[in-house]
């Protein structure tokens, strides 16, 4: 009974990790592999690294991905971290942030200009 109650902790300690580490990891990895595998021409991706492209074709294992119009590169298939759907895929416009920057430098331009070159921060009294 005495031997029992020093191995228990063990075992327990044992089950927890694989529960909490072990499991989930081979789920996420299985996932991975799923969607890797499902990859078709057309879909857009971003891989491990960041990059965003578009498939173009697919070898064994190879994804030949379309990055700018006209340049295309070779992916390993396990380098493509995920499926961008078209709403967490970046914005090819311009950014509204930075209209309202211009849009505000260009209000003080012409306020300074009103100023007589001189904005309110730089006025002598």
């Amino acid at each position: 009974m005495g031997q029992l109650s020093s191995i228990l902790p063990l075992i327990l300690l044992v089950v927890v990790f694989y529960f909490l580490l072990i499991r989930p990891q081979r789920k996420r990895q299985q996932e991975a592999l799923k969607m890797q595998n499902s990859l078709a021409p057309g879909a857009r991706v971003m891989t491990t690294t960041g990059l965003f492209g578009t498939v173009i074709g697919v070898d064994n294992e190879d994804v030949i991905l379309e990055v700018a119009p006209g340049i295309q590169t070779r992916w390993v298939k396990a380098a493509i971290g995920r499926v961008v759907t078209p709403g967490d895929a970046p914005v090819d416009e311009v950014d509204e942030t930075a209209v309202d920057a211009d849009t505000a430098a260009e209000e003080k331009d012409t306020s300074a200009e009103r100023n007589g070159d001189q904005d309110s921060s730089t006025k002598k009294s």
